[in-house]
């Protein structure tokens, strides 16, 4: 059957919720994407221009549609995450995560064990978790096995053979650490009382357990049976502190998962947290690279299905930073105040330490991938039309006018290339004039780069060290060399780090985390200490001429022939008359000589 043109295709989609896939000429799954209305989403991918490039190559290589309509929007998050899983489309975001994670299991047999295991076996046994941490399933089942005695033994524990005697207690039962069932001294009713304590444990609820435990410890009291109720009371103690240090909010927040979204150009991570009477009981972050120009509202849907999936969650509300579409028999909760949006915070500052940790990874491992997504973000974030890999930053340094100079910092891939750093002694300006000061160096600069024919040389972005005022003595310089529109410039305010635009009044305020500002300040920054460095050792220099000029009959040429035998002042006055005299001759050596002895 010969293919149609997109445009009937595009014809006859349904206005319905559904699920779309694009394919390639060879029949290859492209995207699966999901939509409220299957015809208007799908049509924007041909009806208008795309920013991003991958969008326009996706667009240019779909030779056909094929939907599946459903009868919600739920309905098709949850189709098109199972489609994604089924085809992993190139253009799609990948949601792969390979690690195997542990389980607590209660056997299913006479006399449960509890153990952690990284296989389920479809036996009858029960399973909690995943646990994204080994280290949390150890503490727990440490907890669990200090206060309950349960055996470790594999014994196929039958009342027959327990009866026959074929089992003897081992030395754990005279540890404490076991009640002997193996030998009938511990019931299956009493068992598995602690076993259903161990299961509400597991569960994050410990009331169960203190209940039972404060009861026993009364009845052992009014019995005079000290001894075993201060054993009673330390089980007591261990569950309470066990309590309160994994009880992070309302003991009342219960059954919940939640879910929070950071995001760069390039990757998303979505963090979950699940509580249980106010106890995280599971925790973990899903990284996810993006394709195309997918939203955060987009990437979290996914993520809340596939995480929900993986860690088999029954819970029936949702604390999201935003209303989506969820499966219809889940509650959505957008917390604005008290416990929990307090949850809601620490799950994104759990997103934001795990984004942390990978870009440290990345920049060991990957240095490359780190620049080039900073490189990018940057390109976003101070709306420029190409990435800065080459960035200058411009600063002056005078004190009161005196011995004006500036400084030009370079920073390739976001980092100094200090060998290409530039300072600038200020020749046309009089008097402390930071604006016409500006304007020479950046025509100096820029004019001096044109007549050397490199125009490769020339950077993506200029930053100015000042308000309004330095930019526009900056752009004038621009104009007049013709460079205007064709290297962008900002400048940067110290006040309240304003980024300033030209012909723009209205500043641009970037978050004070942003790695886009922080580069910026870097770059003002090594500006102004080169400046400064550079004003400082001009002002010694100065006043250290000035000292030897000021003899008679000592000029500024013998002054710095002088300077750079000597290096210094003071190995001049050390100098004998002899010494100086082959330098500069016996009549100004005796006047130097003279004039410091």
């Amino acid at each position: 059957m010969p293919q149609l043109p997109i445009e009937i295709q595009l014809s006859t989609l349904p206005k319905n919720p559904g699920v779309y896939q694009f394919y390639d000429i060879d029949g290859k799954v492209l995207y699966v994407g999901k939509a409220k209305d299957l015809k208007k989403r799908v049509s924007s991918y041909f009806h208008k221009n795309h920013e991003y490039g991958k969008t326009r190559v996706l667009v240019k290589k779909i030779r056909r549609i094929e939907h599946i309509v459903v009868p919600t929007e739920s309905d098709a998050l949850l189709l098109e995450n199972n489609l994604i899983k089924k085809y992993r489309p190139r253009y799609n975001v990948l949601l792969k995560d390979d690690k195997s994670y542990p389980w607590i299991c209660i056997k299913n047999e006479r006399y449960p064990r509890v153990f952690t295991t990284r296989k389920l076996i479809k036996d009858g046994s029960e399973y909690y978790g995943p646990y994204t941490s080994l280290k949390t399933v150890r503490i727990l089942l440490d907890l669990i096995k200090s206060v309950y005695p349960l055996r470790t033994c594999n014994y196929n524990l039958s009342k027959e053979k327990i009866a026959s005697g074929k089992y003897k207690v081992c030395l754990e039962y005279h540890l404490g650490n076991c009640n002997g069932p193996c030998e009938a001294h511990q019931n299956t009713e009493d068992y598995d009382r602690q076993v259903s304590d161990i299961r509400e444990i597991i569960k994050g609820n410990f009331k169960s357990s203190l209940h039972y435990f404060k009861g026993q410890m009364k009845i052992l009291a009014k019995e005079m049976r000290f001894e075993e109720a201060q054993l009673i009371k330390e089980k007591i103690e261990v569950l309470e502190n066990y309590q309160v240090k994994t009880t992070i909010v309302n003991p009342k927040i219960n059954n919940v998962d939640v879910f929070s979204i950071i995001s760069d150009e390039a990757f998303a991570y979505v963090n979950f947290l699940q509580l249980s009477h106010g106890s995280i009981i599971r925790s973990h972050t899903m990284e996810i690279k993006k394709k195309l120009e997918e939203k955060n509202e987009d990437l979290i849907q996914l993520a809340i299905v596939e995480i929900r999936q993986r860690f088999k969650s029954e819970s029936k509300e949702l604390y999201l930073p935003f209303n989506v579409i969820v499966e219809p028999y889940l509650k959505v909760t957008v917390p604005q105040l008290g416990d929990k949006k307090k949850i809601l915070d620490l799950s994104e500052r759990n997103a934001k330490f795990f984004r942390q940790e990978r870009f440290k990874q990345v920049m060991i491992t990957d240095p490359d991938r780190h620049v080039n997504r900073l490189m990018a973000q940057m390109k976003k974030d101070i709306h420029l039309s190409e990435e800065p890999r080459h960035i200058e930053c411009f600063d002056n340094s005078n004190i009161q006018g005196s011995n004006p100079v500036a400084a030009c910092v370079v920073f390739k891939n976001g980092k100094p290339s200090k060998k290409e750093y530039r300072h600038f002694n200020i020749k046309t300006v009089d008097g402390p004039d930071d604006f016409a000061s500006m304007e020479e160096v950046v025509f100096r600069r820029y004019k001096r780069l044109l007549g050397e024919e490199q125009p490769l040389s020339l950077p993506q972005l200029i930053v100015i060290d000042g308000g309004k005022g330095q930019l526009s003595s900056a752009v004038k310089s621009l104009d007049v060399l013709g460079l205007r529109g064709k290297i962008a410039i900002i400048g940067i305010a110290k006040r309240l780090e304003e980024i300033y635009f030209p012909d723009d009044p209205i500043p641009l305020y970037l978050d004070k985390k942003s790695e886009s500002l922080k580069i910026i300040q870097q770059l003002r920054n090594e500006a102004h200490r080169f400046a400064i460095n550079f004003h400082r050792n001009k002002r010694s220099k100065a006043a250290i001429n000035s000292e030897l000029e000021s003899i008679e009959g000592i000029g500024e040429k013998t002054a710095e022939e002088l300077l750079k035998k000597y290096r210094s002042v003071k190995r001049i006055k050390e100098a004998s008359i002899e010494n100086l005299a082959e330098m500069v001759g016996i009549s100004k050596a005796t006047k130097i000589y003279e004039t410091f002895h």
